[in-house]
């Protein structure tokens, strides 16, 4: 039989990788075939090369089945801090951004990370910072929007007489 090639192999080793860790279900598995692998008398340096891991990982997989069985190889609680809000607490959140900010009290004309950051504080006692405020925009689905700047007490006419190219004027 004729030896099969991938085209762009190197490009779709790294794809098929980054798949594996986008499912838990695929890590699952690929832990069930390094174990196998082992089992079948490879080392777990060879393994971890074919797998693409380190041979240190290939090791924990081990060990793990070992001790717990399948369970072992299953994905674990993620350490990590617990999030600030809720469902509902984001809902609200997301009913607070959907008005303007004056309904509030407030003097801007749009939301950013620091009035969000100052709202919540205020109105639903979560202290969260400006950048985690800018994320959680992303999250919700909102989009970043710039205002325009407006000079303060500005003169058309001096606008106009300050312009670096005059207007065109209509020849006669």
């Amino acid at each position: 039989m004729r030896k099969l090639q991938i085209t762009e192999a190197d490009f779709m080793r790294i794809a098929l990788q980054d798949e594996i860790k986008r499912s838990e279900e695929s890590r699952y598995d690929h832990r069930l075939h390094g174990v196998l692998l082992v089992c079948s008398g490879l080392s777990c340096y060879h393994v971890a090369g074919l797998l693409g891991q380190s041979p240190r990982t290939v090791q924990y997989w081990v060990k793990r089945f070992e001790k717990s069985g399948f369970a072992g190889l299953q994905d674990g609680e993620k350490p990590g801090r617990p999030t600030a809000f809720d469902a509902t607490t984001l809902q609200r959140i997301g009913k607070d951004l959907r008005q303007q900010p004056q309904v509030f009290g407030y003097a801007q004309n749009l939301w950013d990370g620091k009035l969000l950051s100052h709202h919540l504080s205020e109105k639903h006692a979560l202290k969260i910072g400006v950048r985690q405020c800018q994320r959680l925009f992303g999250k919700m689905g909102f989009r970043r929007r710039k205002p325009r700047p407006l000079i303060a007490k500005s003169d058309p006419e001096a606008q106009k007489a300050y312009k670096k190219t005059p207007s065109v004027s209509k020849k006669k």
